[in-house]
């Protein structure tokens, strides 16, 4: 049994359960295997006065064993809006005390981070001072957006070559890692997995029933899913834009976000407000059962590594429409997994009303990722990890 300290700011928790669930999957798909005991330490960022949502978050610090994953929480002291580049060292002087007596207690054997910034370069710190070997994975926006800052950029840069390995969730981003200057050689590929008994293709008119009795969405036309936190960068304003194309068709806007009030208003201008639905954050099942009764999923991103809505849609047998970003060729490679289109409504809209002019068979579809697993995402993760650590 070899053990593993994961810092993950990253993780889901009691006020927001939905956030990072796919590094929770990963890690509590590492923990059921025979091999491996994972523990992780969730640092929680706050400001020495909490407020708003932050009142809220500070209820959250809680630890415990959570589906085979011993979780420890704490808070780092954070500065809103400008202290980007000291959480680094914040959440490192924050973790260190606990991660020495754990330690100390029962020794690790290696230290990961389940996100470049700010996890990665806080992993860093704590593996040197632990003296283990260390593992920095990359999802997508952590390089889109903070390799983007030189302050970031520098430390993940630093953090990178003290790694032993790095990881990334798709070809693409491992091309773009590289083109920061993190090393090449070091960086292996380490797809996201999959809950197969969630996402699998079912009756797609039942799906339909089951969602339009949920949500009082019409089962009269197409039926467009959006999966994605409502930010610029998902694009969900350029498929409102594209929808007055589309005839009849009903889009379903899953997650929530500060762009959501914009969007609604923009439905509003439209004339869409009735064929425009915002379902905020809804648990794996409610967005297995939306991907299963709809005819595409739409997400236009700007940026991506490899998202797992891509690979969830398609395991329910529904294709893709999605703008050629990160991974996105490493999905769609054929017309079963559905188009790769501009980032824009014309484009969109296009698209869409090919993809539903000939709809590919929702078994084809799935096939398209046979291969995504948790076990397997566990699997591959014990591997990388083995390379890195002694005996």
């Amino acid at each position: 049994m070899r053990r593993l300290l994961s810092i993950a700011t990253l993780y889901p928790n009691p006020q927001l359960p939905r956030f990072g669930t796919f590094v929770a999957r990963s890690l509590e798909a590492l923990a059921a295997r025979e091999d491996w005991e994972v523990t992780v330490i969730n640092p929680i960022g706050l400001p020495p006065v909490t407020f708003g949502h932050y009142r809220a978050l500070a209820r959250a610090v809680v630890s415990g064993n959570e589906n085979g994953v011993v979780v420890h929480r704490l808070r780092f002291p954070l500065i809103p809006r400008i202290g980007g580049r000291f959480n680094p060292a914040l959440i490192a002087r924050s973790v260190l005390p606990l991660a020495h007596r754990l330690h100390a207690a029962q020794p690790f054997d290696v230290v990961d981070a389940q996100f470049f910034y700010p996890d990665g370069p806080a992993a860093a710190r704590i593996a040197a001072a632990l003296g283990l070997p260390l593992s920095i994975k990359a999802r997508g926006a952590d390089i889109s957006y903070w390799g983007a800052r030189p302050y970031a950029r520098a430390a993940m840069c630093d953090a990178a070559d003290r790694a032993d390995i790095l990881l990334a969730v798709s070809e693409a981003l491992r091309d773009d890692m590289a083109q920061l200057g993190l090393q090449r050689e070091k960086i292996a590929i380490h797809y996201t997995g999959l809950d197969r008994a969630l996402f699998h293709p079912r009756n797609r008119t039942e799906a339909r029933a089951e969602i339009a009795s949920r949500f009082g969405i019409a089962t009269g036309g197409p039926l467009l899913a959006t999966v994605g936190a409502l930010i610029p960068r998902k694009g969900q304003a350029l498929v409102i834009a594209a929808m007055p194309d589309i005839a009849d068709a009903q889009l379903a806007l899953v997650g929530n976000g500060p762009d959501r009030p914009a969007l609604q208003a923009q439905a509003e201008r439209l004339g869409l407000a009735g064929r425009v639905h915002f379902l905020g954050s809804l648990d794996h099942q409610a967005i297995a059962t939306l991907l299963a009764a709809a005819d595409a999923m739409v997400l236009p991103s700007a940026s991506e590594g490899l998202a797992n809505a891509w690979v969830e849609a398609l395991a329910c047998g529904t294709p893709l429409v999605i703008t050629d970003v990160g991974g996105a060729r490493e999905l769609v490679r054929s017309a079963s997994a559905g188009l790769l289109v501009g980032r824009n409504a014309p484009a969109i809209a296009a698209g869409i009303c090919a993809l539903l002019a000939a709809p590919p068979a929702q078994d084809a579809v799935a096939a398209t990722v046979a291969r995504f697993s948790w076990s397997e995402n566990a699997a591959d993760l014990a591997r990388y990890y083995r390379t890195i650590t002694a005996g």
